[in-house]
């Protein structure tokens, strides 16, 4: 089990999205919190040691922080202006 932390920003981008979408977020997030990397990117560049889940047209950019098994969530956007 992993500990979720969601900055105020990130929440707050997450607030702006429409209900549908927001619902496949929690969900994706809810398989974050569980474990569940299986179909996660590493990214690359600039967001080197940052990694992408996809949730629909949105991706969920997080930081995993494997010895205390902490991973916070950096930004929440559309795939067009995510990155």
């Amino acid at each position: 089990m992993f500990k979720i932390i969601i900055p105020k920003a990130t929440f707050k981008e997450l607030e702006k999205i429409d209900f549908q979408n927001q619902k496949l977020i929690y969900l994706k997030i809810k398989d974050l919190k569980t474990g569940l990397f299986t179909s996660d990117k590493a990214l690359k560049g600039k967001h080197k040691g940052k990694f992408r889940k996809r949730a629909g047209n949105y991706r969920i950019i997080y930081l995993k922080e494997n010895d205390i098994l902490v991973i916070t969530l950096i930004r929440i956007a559309h795939r067009k202006e995510v990155y």
